[in-house]
This record gives C-alpha cells, sequence and structure tokens, in this order.
C-alpha cells in the first residue's frame, strides 16, 4: 500500500486525471525501476502510464537527462508522422521530473506493444533499422549543442583505447599476460577503429543527436503488424556520430551468435540480418547524410565492435566492476566475441559498404 500511495502522489503531480485503478511492477531493465499505473478516466476508459524511478548511482545528473529527453522527444512529437511518440508528462511548473522521498521520477505514456531481445525474422529487423532511421530524419534538424554530455567520452574510441593500454600495464590482478593476442590485435587495428573520431574532430563528420544504445530491445513494435512504434530508453541520448548508432545497431543485432558466445568460431556477420537492418535505416535517413558520413556507416559497426572489446576486457583487467557477470571469465568471453566479429567485418567491409550504397 505504501508504494501504491508512493506512485499515486507522483501521478497526480504530473497532473493525471482520473481515478487510480492499479499499479504492477515491470521486471524490464537492469538499471531504474519501472512501473506500469492505470487510471479511469471520466468517460469511462482506462488509461496507462509508465511511471520510472531513475538510477541516479547510475545516472549522476539526472536533471541533465531529462533536459536532453524532453527537448528531443519534443522535437520529434511535433514532426512525427509515423508511430507513437514517446510523451514525457510535464509538471504544473514545466518539469519532466519530481523528487520524491529522495529518488528521482518522470512519467510518460504507456504503449501497448511487444518487444525482442534477439530476434531472425529479417522484416522485424527492417522495421528496427527504419525506427533508428526515423530518429535520426526527425532530428537531421536539431542542433545537438542543446543537449548535454550527461555520459562524457561514452563513444570517445581513442580514450577508450588509452584506458585499455594503462590498465594492462598496471595490471592489478595479474591478468594481462593472458590476454596478450587480444591486445596485439586491437592494436593492430587501433586506427581503423579510431578513424571516426580522427574525422570527427577535423570537422569532416557532423555531430547529431544519436540514441547510443541502439538494441532491437529498445524499440516498441505493434503486436499484429511488427510494425516499429517507438524508440524506448532514452537515457543515453547525446550529441554523437549517426555511424555509432548505426553501428552499435549491426553489432547487436547482426552478429550469427549472441554477445558472450565462447566459440568463437561462431561468430561471424549474419549478411542477411545486416541488409536488413540497412534497407529500413538507410532507407528513412539516407537523404539526410552527408556522403562522408553514408561513406563511415559500415566503418561505424567495425568501430562499435571493437570499442565494445575494449570495455569488456577493461572491465575484466580491473576486475569485473562495470558489467554483470555470470561466471569469472565472462567479459573476457565478450571480448573475444567483439573482437572476433570485428575481425570478421573488417574482411567484409567493402561487401558490407556496397550494401549501404544500395539502399541510399
Amino acid at each position: 500500500m505504501e508504494m501504491e500511495q508512493r506512485l499515486r502522489d507522483i501521478c497526480r503531480s504530473f497532473r493525471i486525471q482520473g481515478s487510480y485503478v492499479e499499479s504492477e511492477l515491470i521486471p524490464v531493465g537492469n538499471v531504474n525501476k519501472t512501473y506500469k499505473v492505470t487510471y479511469r478516466r471520466e468517460e469511462g476508459t482506462l488509461k496507462s502510464y509508465i511511471v520510472q524511478q531513475v538510477n541516479t548511482f547510475v545516472f549522476r545528473k539526472p536533471e541533465q537527462v531529462m533536459h536532453n529527453i524532453d527537448l528531443v522527444t519534443e522535437h520529434i512529437r511535433a514532426k512525427s508522422t509515423e508511430g507513437i511518440p514517446l510523451h514525457f508528462h510535464h509538471t504544473a511548473d514545466r518539469k519532466t521530473y519530481i523528487y520524491a522521498d529522495d529518488a528521482f521520477w518522470r512519467l510518460y505514456n504507456y504503449i501497448p506493444s511487444v518487444t525482442y531481445n534477439t530476434c531472425e525474422n529479417t522484416e522485424v529487423l527492417q522495421h528496427a533499422g527504419e525506427a533508428f532511421g526515423r530518429f535520426q530524419k526527425n532530428l537531421a534538424d536539431f542542433n545537438a549543442e542543446q543537449l548535454y554530455e550527461t555520459i562524457p567520452n561514452f563513444h570517445n574510441t581513442p580514450e577508450r583505447l588509452r584506458t585499455l593500454f594503462e590498465d594492462a600495464e598496471k595490471d592489478p590482478l595479474g591478468l594481462a599476460g593472458s590476454v596478450r593476442e587480444e591486445l596485439s590485435y586491437i592494436r593492430s587495428v587501433s586506427s581503423q577503429a579510431c578513424e571516426m573520431a580522427r574525422m570527427q574532430r577535423e570537422g569532416r563528420l557532423p555531430i547529431r543527436v544519436t540514441h547510443n544504445d541502439t538494441k532491437i530491445n529498445n524499440v516498441l513494435f505493434d503486436r499484429n503488424t511488427n510494425r516499429a512504434l517507438t524508440i524506448i530508453d532514452l537515457d543515453t541520448v547525446m550529441p554523437g556520430l549517426v555511424g555509432f548508432d548505426f553501428g552499435d545497431a549491426i553489432r547487436s543485432t547482426a552478429n550469427t551468435s549472441g554477445e558472450d558466445e565462447r566459440d568463437i568460431k561462431k561468430v561471424a556477420l549474419d549478411m542477411k540480418k545486416y541488409e536488413a537492418f540497412t534497407r529500413g535505416f538507410v532507407g528513412k535517413v539516407g537523404a539526410s547524410l552527408t556522403e562522408r558520413e553514408k561513406s563511415t556507416l559500415a566503418l561505424g559497426a567495425v568501430t562499435m565492435a571493437v570499442e565494445c572489446g575494449m570495455r569488456f576486457l577493461t572491465d575484466y583487467l580491473d576486475g569485473d566492476k562495470y558489467f554483470r557477470i555470470r561466471y569469472p571469465e565472462h567479459n573476457l568471453a565478450r571480448s573475444r566475441c567483439q573482437l572476433a566479429l570485428a575481425k570478421n567485418m573488417l574482411e567484409r567491409l567493402d561487401e558490407m559498404q556496397k550494401v549501404v550504397e544500395k539502399y541510399i
């Protein structure tokens, strides 16, 4: 009852109309605590909302997170003609958050839908690509300088590289000797992995609004048609490179195996999945991209695989402090999987880029 009363009070702060019916804890995600709250409106219909308690240990500056989300979602709502844009409700003083009981809360519209953690259906993957491409298209005229960098250096590949080799040199747990092969491979591809960061520093790639977590489970799909309705989990929306969003989606959805496959012989790029996502993504946003952005989309997939491999390996050398693990060498297995995927993609980079050009 205590939580129910708290949720009612929060809904009242966000000016939700009608009478409270019920609430339930939604057991999804590893960061925020999420509830579905249902109200009966005056005309008798039921309407549900998502109420979230934001994890302020992970997001140390939640007001900046919500600043970014508010600007981006309102911009999309004003111009979107497809899907169902997310709407974060405002308090009477136009804030998209409240503090209650020493916790940070927000509320947005609930969208009946289905999600997928993995997917073999290429039609669904194309719709996912369309969703993320539509996100970029709707924000192509948005000034990304208005947004905070809520996670500094999140996709700063050269900084990730520097951190990895510093940690390997310090070797706090005596593990560096067992990963010489991985470190050698990362060093050998470091120039290619850092190429997009160099291009951005030199002004050859524009900064855009990026989602920064473009996994398929962050897309809500229509239960009947499998059309993409909207993109969720906007906590990492920041300024960035469009190739990184495209690349992270490919890295996570177009692998022939899982992210932590131990048998790296099973790891490769699934070209059917790659083409399906690319068809959807490029079909929506291709006309909004510069020629250099188009030419680096495939490279973005390689970059994200190498960067994730570095992040997993850094965490392994540091004692698994960041990523949750299920067994002692889990992060090492993840790293090897990502690096094997990067190696396969580098061998097929021309083929990958031809697919991009096919749908431009």
